[in-house]
């Protein structure tokens, strides 16, 4: 009987309480959900070790509308053989903003298409969430070109070399967008790493 009340006090505090206290226990409660039951289960459904990431840069956003962003880039999609034509057949075809959430899709390395978003491990501290430009296939090995969409150029430096990724380094395909609520996750990682607990995390 003492066992019974102890765990209707434990229910009580968890969802009926409104001290501060049950209110970190449930943050707490919250986050040891979605880290190790919720996040692992849509990874095993998806594919891949990352279902879900947060944007955590401007790099794929487009300003105003479809032309407008077009003109500021259209050199460069000419010179890799991509019309607007052929953009707007593409996925996410207006992009898509910092705070995003967008949900992979562990599709294989040889189904990807130029025009696709992927998301790969580069030697930064989180993935990058770019659009394949160009694939091509070097000795037997499949590498990716990307470039984010409001970016003028491809990035090529020591952590970064957008010409050459590996198929090795690729994690899933983009195929759904849930605009702003990712700010939740900027926002508290942000306040960790203020804290000296780390950094960004996609």
């Amino acid at each position: 009987m003492k066992d019974k009340w102890n765990w209707k006090k434990i229910w009580h505090f968890i969802w009926h309480d409104d001290s501060i206290l049950s209110w970190i226990v449930n943050i707490v409660l919250a986050f040891v959900l979605i880290k190790f039951v919720i996040y692992p289960g849509l990874g095993l459904l998806f594919s891949t070790d990352f279902p879900v990431v947060a944007v955590v840069s401007n790099s794929m956003e487009h300003n105003g509308k479809f032309y407008d962003w077009w003109d500021s880039q259209e050199d460069f999609y000419l010179k890799n053989n991509i019309t607007d034509i052929d953009f707007r057949d593409f996925s996410f075809t207006n992009g898509f903003n910092k705070g995003d959430i967008m949900v992979l899709w562990g599709t294989k390395p040889d189904l990807i298409e130029v025009g696709d978003v992927i998301v790969y491990h580069a030697k930064k501290t989180y993935p990058i969430i770019h659009r394949v430009i160009n694939i091509r296939n070097t000795g037997g090995e499949l590498f990716f070109e990307t470039k984010g969409d409001n970016n003028p150029f491809q990035i090529r430096s020591l952590d970064l070399d957008e010409k050459n990724v590996s198929s090795d380094s690729y994690i899933g395909r983009a195929v759904f967008r849930i605009p702003w609520i990712g700010y939740i996750k900027i926002w508290f990682v942000g306040l960790m790493s203020f804290f000296g607990f780390g950094g960004i995390i996609v």
